[in-house]
């Protein structure tokens, strides 16, 4: 890696079917591609962290201040897996350094980062938690796991990632040919589009915002409480914190936690107001049936 190998992508447990509609929430431009059995990977096309100092829609100040990569991802890979029945493997790294962000549901996302010669600069029990939060074998993977907490002279950022991504094949993942974590966004874009099954992601604009959210709903993407006795709860917690945690983001200038906020509260609003329509008609996927 480099000091312009600034890059990302988002690994997501879940075909692209499942991936496609709530992706869209995100409002970002991205290519969805699949990534091996049972999982997806999206690659962003824009790059907001990046604005060459100049003020964005993502609210970068427009004196030169850049968001990091992982703050910017961490948001987006919250905002897909709050409430999804599938969780969300953010990869990141910029020159310094690099690292993952895993989440899932409603726990609080976390993550492990590497300085770019490839020294550890996290917690150990990090990688534990997310072997657990992605179904990874409790010996084995978790021992190799945690050699990658362990100094190794010969082993810079980028092996890191590779060695990741190892552990991570043995669950089915399998990075389409010429996917790189470590290269510039720019050419993981070229890959990507170049792959025979890139599916170009379009953000919803808002007149269609609310047709998306309840495609989402009707796909079960979302999971199977969307229509169970678990439904009003879960919809009526995105929205109690889908509006804070936007308003959070707007302080703090992220733009990552401020799409994570809104998509929670269309998830939610949606999500109520499927489920009263549902219980008000008598249909199958009314709370309790």
């Amino acid at each position: 890696m480099t000091a312009t190998s600034v890059g990302a992508l988002l690994l997501c447990r879940a075909d692209p079917e499942s991936v496609r509609p709530v992706a869209r929430l995100l409002q970002e431009r991205m290519l969805l591609v699949p990534s091996g059995t049972g999982w997806s990977v999206l690659v962003p096309e824009g790059k907001p962290w990046r604005k060459d100092g100049r003020a964005d829609y993502r609210g970068t100040p427009a004196d030169g201040t850049v968001e990091p990569v992982d703050r910017v991802v961490g948001g987006w890979a919250t905002a897909l897996a709050v409430g999804s029945a599938w969780p969300v493997l953010a990869l990141w790294w910029d020159g310094d350094r690099s690292g993952y962000t895993l989440a899932a549901g409603f726990r609080r996302p976390v993550g492990y980062t590497w300085l770019a010669d490839g020294t550890p600069a996290a917690e150990e029990e990090a990688m534990r938690t997310s072997a657990v939060r992605l179904g990874l074998d409790p010996v084995l993977d978790v021992q190799a796991l945690e050699a990658l907490t362990r100094p190794d002279p010969g082993a810079d950022a980028g092996a890191r990632l590779r060695g990741l991504l190892a552990v991570l094949a043995r669950a089915g993942v399998a990075l389409p040919p010429g996917f790189t974590p470590g290269d510039p966004a720019d050419r993981l874009r070229s890959v990507a589009g170049a792959h025979p099954e890139a599916e170009q992601i379009e953000g919803a604009g808002l007149r269609d915002a609310a047709r998306v959210g309840l495609d989402v709903v009707e796909s079960g993407s979302l999971g199977p409480w969307v229509r169970g006795p678990r439904a009003r709860v879960v919809a009526t917690a995105q929205v109690a914190t889908g509006l804070p945690l936007a308003l959070w983001g707007a302080r703090r200038r992220s733009g990552g936690w401020i799409t994570a906020g809104l998509v929670l509260l269309v998830q939610g609003v949606l999500g109520l107001a499927y489920n009263r329509i549902r219980s008000a008609g008598g249909g199958s996927g009314s709370p309790g049936r």
